[in-house]
């Protein structure tokens, strides 16, 4: 296989082409993590992906335990040595071995013919955690698991050690041992260049439905290919607006190209007003005159404009079309871009209309953000900082230290987008609907929708995210006037979204004069108002915000004044 076809503009073209017709073999100890990592490989490298064992019980129509039970372990022994044998014939492919079919010499021999050994090492108490999930270890049905697991680590040991490369096999993010068995094998193939990082992966788990971010680099140039893969023989229609195409459509146009994929570009004018009725009518006649069938694909490629109007339009068009959302923006990729969220304003106020319509796959690619104006990243560093005040205090003072990175492009930009995208995954998978604790992902936004309803979507005084830091600093004094709150805390939240540049106060709005009785009218139009009680998403603290309901008005209209008049 061919990877400039396959994922064209990656840097593991080079790979492949050392590599020949050799196939990538990962031994090691059960539980270092060679299906998990030989899954990860090979979809990175566009190879083929076997799991030895999984062969071995499709092979024999038993499990391995049932295997081991009726015929012992020297019949298994033999039948996964020509397990092996066969699929190193079948390369190139990445290979997951078992435990101990690096023993015998003759796999060894017909590894170091066709293939390249990579011995997965973890320490003991990382394999025993893993381990200890899964009941299927026939050679550790023992009365004491962990001694037999250090017989086997020192018997095994030194022979995984004749592997061609050995790769430590740590807990944490998957795709930092990916990196560093990708290093491994550029050394060992004597590549001059770096690979390129693989992306980071978000799994939204919905059940039925479940999804992908992927987070990095250079995943514009690799979108023909996978969406190729996600849905094979769809057409696509581009949904973007001015600014986006004017940079990045020629390098998704070109990636689809290569991919064989049909596609139509509908141009939307930039900005909050193209959420309106009009551009969702235009952009559905856009879709049906392009003949786009109920199973092609919706591309929402923008910020979170773009990507509420196209998802929306894909819920709606012919009942509902399948989507992909190929976030540009900051605010985009770590919020809007991830949980279904779809919809146009009302001149009643924001997000009033739309549907839950859930992408099919989402390319975060954080190389795209280098091209975004200051304001704007400033603006979707806005909600990254959100997650850490609803629930993860540790992750808000992590962002304290390290937003100088964030906005540098340092690795931790990506890590920020990681968390984020991984904490309201974790929102989406338990109340998808936001019939619940969904609705802690609206802090600030109370307050902040009424500010951008106010100043009429006008994105030269508001755009979305600073409305949102405003609203989160109110949203945390308004917590501290009742109590709920330390004026510390507050301050702390305050002052962080200060140093990063954003607005914290209502009255540095340019050309706002807000007026309280205004506002607390907005805030009736909020989606959070049930039987016509306001709901708010205070907190105790940070990292501890709640869902508060029947607030008192009077109390909301006292607040806000005081806010207006400046204490």
């Amino acid at each position: 296989m061919n990877i400039s076809s396959t994922f064209p503009g990656t840097a593991t073209g080079p790979l492949l082409a050392a590599l020949g017709p050799r196939s990538i073999v990962l031994v090691g100890i059960m539980g270092a993590g060679k299906t998990t990592m030989g899954r990860r490989l090979a979809a990175w490298l566009g190879l083929p992906f076997a799991d030895a064992d999984a062969e071995i019980e499709l092979a024999a129509g038993m499990t391995i335990p049932e295997i081991f039970d009726k015929h012992g372990e020297a019949h298994f022994r033999d039948g996964e040595r020509r397990v092996v044998a066969r699929l190193l014939a079948d390369g190139p492919r990445v290979i997951a071995t078992g435990g101990g079919a690096f023993m015998n010499a003759a796999t060894r021999e017909a590894i170091a013919n066709a293939g390249l050994s990579v011995w997965l090492k973890p320490e003991f108490d990382v394999v025993m955690r893993r381990v200890r999930k899964r009941s299927n270890r026939p050679l550790l049905n023992t009365p004491d698991p962990e001694a037999a697991m250090r017989r086997l680590m020192e018997e095994r040991d030194p022979i995984y050690a004749l592997a061609d490369l050995k790769v430590e096999s740590c807990d944490g993010p998957h795709e930092h041992v990916l990196q560093d068995l990708l290093e491994a094998l550029r050394q060992k193939l004597g590549l001059a260049a770096p690979l390129a990082a693989p992306p980071v992966r978000v799994d939204v788990a919905l059940a039925g439905r479940p999804y992908e971010i992927l987070i990095g680099d250079g995943l514009l140039a690799q979108a023909g290919p996978r969406i190729a893969a996600l849905a094979p023989g769809a057409a696509c229609a581009i949904i973007v607006d001015a600014n986006v195409a004017a940079l990045h459509l020629p390098a998704l146009e070109s990636s689809l190209a290569l991919a064989g994929i049909r596609c139509v570009t509908h141009c939307i004018p930039p900005g909050e007003t193209s959420k309106s009725y009009a551009q969702f009518a235009a952009g559905c006649d856009a879709v049906i005159a392009a003949k786009m069938e109920r199973n092609d694909l919706i591309i929402a490629f923008g910020g979170g404009v773009v990507g509420d109007l196209a998802g929306y339009i894909a819920a709606s068009v012919r009942r509902g079309m399948g989507f992909v959302q190929i976030p540009t923006s900051l605010l985009a990729q770590v919020d809007s871009s991830v949980g279904g969220k779809t919809g146009i304003n009302s001149p009643h106020g924001k997000n009033l209309v739309g549907a839950f319509h859930q992408p099919a796959l989402v390319l975060a690619d954080s190389g795209v953000l280098n091209t975004l104006p200051p304001r704007e990243f400033r603006a979707g560093y806005a909600e990254v900082a959100k997650y850490g005040l609803i629930d993860d205090a540790e992750f808000f003072y992590w962002l304290e230290h390290n937003w100088r990175g964030v906005f540098g492009g340092g690795p931790e930009r990506r890590e920020a987008i990681r968390k984020s995208c991984a904490a309201k995954a974790a929102v989406v998978a338990r109340d998808e609907t936001e019939t619940g604790d969904r609705a802690l992902l609206n802090l600030g936004h109370t307050f902040g929708h009424a500010l951008e309803r106010l100043t009429q979507y006008d994105g030269a005084r508001l755009v979305h995210g600073e409305g949102v830091a405003i609203g989160m600093t109110a949203a945390f004094r308004f917590s501290t006037r009742l109590g709920l709150c330390s004026g510390q805390d507050a301050a702390r939240v305050e002052g962080h979204l200060r140093n990063v540049g954003l607005p914290t106060r209502m009255g540095q709005i340019p050309g706002f004069a807000p007026d309280a009785d205004a506002l607390l009218d907005a805030m009736y139009q909020d989606k959070k108002v049930q039987r016509g009680k306001l709901t708010f998403i205070l907190a105790r603290g940070i990292g501890q915000s709640f869902i508060a309901k029947n607030i008192d008005p009077a109390k909301v209209r006292d607040f806000l004044a005081s806010e207006i008049a400046g204490h």
